[in-house]
């Protein structure tokens, strides 16, 4: 598999790993409560890849 085709075959999911950490980090900052500091979601979000935004979105926003 030569480069350009593995490239094409990720540009995919680095688009939607960018959109989704982008979409988590709007929620977070219009969250008015949080499980957490804030700070902290922020790092997970940006930090930890494609599972930081996925669990802010199911476990990190206080619905309550």
């Amino acid at each position: 598999m030569d480069e350009r085709t593995l490239l094409l075959l990720l540009a995919p999911l680095v688009l939607l790993d960018l959109g989704g950490k982008v979409w988590a980090l709007v929620a977070l900052s219009r969250a008015p409560r949080v499980r957490g500091p804030k700070i902290a979601w922020v790092l997970v979000i940006l930090f930890v890849n494609l599972f930081g935004w996925v669990a802010f979105l199911l476990a990190g926003r206080d619905e309550g």
